[in-house]
């Protein structure tokens, strides 16, 4: 009987497996973070997230709202944290140039890096808003 070459069935690239695995298994926040910024460095869009700070609390009430209005997160939960930081830098001109900025998908970070949520994939933008949510609401 003659013998068949061996041939994978399917060719899936290892960094998808690597993704997928860090995906299915719960991971503490500390290392779901590093694996976020992990992704974003080989994306090359960097490899640290910006820092959120009260100077960026406006930014950071702007993309919370982005992120509800594109359904990232649960409006239930996030709304609350967008009205105290809102609350928090009411009639400050440079906290609403960035909720303005937010509300676009633009994350301002007080160590002065930013990240455009546009250019990421659905699952690393839904990522994003999970930080800037848990990070926001440190600030109060």
């Amino acid at each position: 009987m003659p013998r068949l070459p061996l041939r994978p069935l399917l060719r899936i690239p290892v960094g998808a497996l690597a993704l997928a695995a860090m995906l299915a298994t719960p991971v503490h926040a500390n290392k779901l973070m590093d694996a976020m910024k992990d992704q974003l460095a080989g994306s090359g869009i960097g490899n640290s997230l910006p820092a959120i700070g009260a100077s960026t609390a406006g930014n950071a009430a702007g993309v919370i709202q982005y992120c509800v209005k594109n359904n990232y997160l649960n409006a239930a939960n996030a709304n609350g944290i967008k009205d105290k930081l809102l609350g928090m830098v009411t009639g400050q001109k440079p906290q609403q140039t960035g909720y303005a900025n937010g509300a676009k998908g633009l994350l301002m970070g007080s160590d002065g890096q930013s990240l455009n949520l546009k250019g990421l994939s659905g699952k690393l933008k839904e990522k994003a808003c999970d930080y800037v949510l848990k990070n926001a609401s440190s600030l109060f």
